[in-house]
């Protein structure tokens, strides 16, 4: 099980057995080499070097499909995780998904409430 972080190092991700799911243990694809198919099988993004959800800025209409396995098990999501490396900045030709489109991904902190 790895923790996969966005680029200003919050934990938001974790990688296991060749799926990735958020931090609430819902699956957002499958991984096949480094790169990251949704649930439909649509190209999505790599998982960088350093645990990273990155993709090219300008995408090609003619990105790869792959047909998708069967749903797997929700994991058990640890309660933490040790904390992100340092991230390098990205070069402009890169984004971060879960920075660039966080309507795709779900955050603990979006489903849980404030603490009063």
């Amino acid at each position: 099980m790895q923790p996969i972080y966005r680029s200003d190092g919050e934990w938001v991700a974790i990688y296991e057995q060749g799926h990735l799911f958020n931090v609430d243990g819902e699956w957002l694809g499958f991984v096949v080499g480094r790169d990251l198919f949704d649930p439909m099988g649509r190209y999505v993004g790599f998982l960088s070097n350093d645990r990273r959800l990155l993709r090219q800025r300008t995408v090609g209409a003619e990105q790869p499909h792959r047909k998708p396995p069967k749903r797997p098990l929700r994991p058990q999501i640890p309660a933490s995780v040790p904390l992100a490396p340092m991230l390098p900045s990205l070069p402009y030709s890169l984004i971060d998904l879960f920075e660039a489109y966080p309507e795709r991904f779900i955050y603990i902190s979006d489903t849980r409430p404030d603490m009063e």
